[in-house]
């Protein structure tokens, strides 16, 4: 199997690393998303367990 060149080696570790810093970057910046409506809420029935 051939072996790959030292360039070739560190041009893909900065592809690798620009495309991880290109996600991180993005994420971050994204705004999060407002909550469709603070009235609603799940009702639990709480229940007494009797042993």
């Amino acid at each position: 199997m051939p072996q790959m060149m030292p360039l070739n080696w560190l041009f893909l570790f900065i592809i690798f690393t620009l495309t991880l810093l290109l996600f991180n970057i993005m994420n971050y910046f994204q705004p999060v998303p407002a909550p469709l409506s603070t009235s609603l809420h799940i009702k639990s029935i709480m229940y007494t367990w009797k042993w």
